[in-house]
């Protein structure tokens, strides 16, 4: 079985899912934790895989692209470059990672759409599976919630590896994340999906309501 875009989903299961990405920080995780206890569908959270499940073939992508098979020194991703290279490269690196997603979403099966959120699920990658818009949102938060969401979650302001410049690898993380949503909702737009800012003003259940009207009849 294949999906209208062409690609390979044996089950049925992308072509039936629901999509939310967006930027760092807009409550992503917590909007789609919401929806599964609402509604008893199955989350898929692609920064948990992204960041572990899929090491083995990140290493594996890089020894067929000629490149050492260790993760890069951290003063190099982090620290001696500038906010717009990290973005670039950030960005070229979604397609194969979103193939390494897709594989897991395919070995889902359920009587409930299953919806896959995270930073990676891309619109322009997502685009060829969807029937229709309604199955995707983009949810980013303004400057000034991102502001605020680096002050109250320590883990969003955290530069995890060690670096030689803890401080400029933070003000470089934060801008590259500001890059690559920004990016996010202009391809949104241009695709015709729905953009979501978060502003800080409505708590978590609020946003999840808007979220659920999104989706609408997929979720009854």
């Amino acid at each position: 079985m294949t999906t209208d875009g062409g690609i390979f989903d044996p089950f049925g299961t992308l072509g039936q899912a629901l999509w939310i990405c967006g930027g760092q920080w807009a409550g992503k995780s917590t909007v789609s934790r919401l929806l599964a206890r609402r509604h008893g569908i199955t989350v898929y959270h692609y920064d948990f895989h992204d960041a572990r499940a899929h090491q083995d073939r990140r290493v594996a992508h890089r020894v067929g692209n000629g490149l050492p098979t260790a993760d890069p020194d951290p003063d190099t991703v982090w620290v001696d470059t500038t906010p717009g290279r990290m973005a670039a490269d950030t960005i070229a690196g979604f397609p194969a990672r979103f193939e390494w997603a897709l594989d897991d979403l395919r070995a889902l099966v359920s009587g409930r759409p299953i919806l896959a959120e995270g930073w990676g699920l891309r619109p322009e990658l997502v685009a060829p599976l969807l029937d229709s818009p309604r199955r995707m949102i983009v949810m980013v938060p303004t400057d000034d919630f991102r502001e605020h969401q680096l002050r109250v979650l320590p883990r969003a302001a955290a530069v995890v590896h060690r670096v030689s410049d803890p401080e400029r690898a933070r003000r470089n993380r934060i801008e590259r994340d500001r890059l690559v949503a920004e990016d996010a909702v202009r391809v949104a737009k241009r695709l015709g999906v729905r953009v979501l800012e978060v502003d800080g003003s409505r708590d978590a259940e609020a946003v999840a309501d808007v979220v659920a009207g999104h989706f609408g009849p997929y979720l009854a």
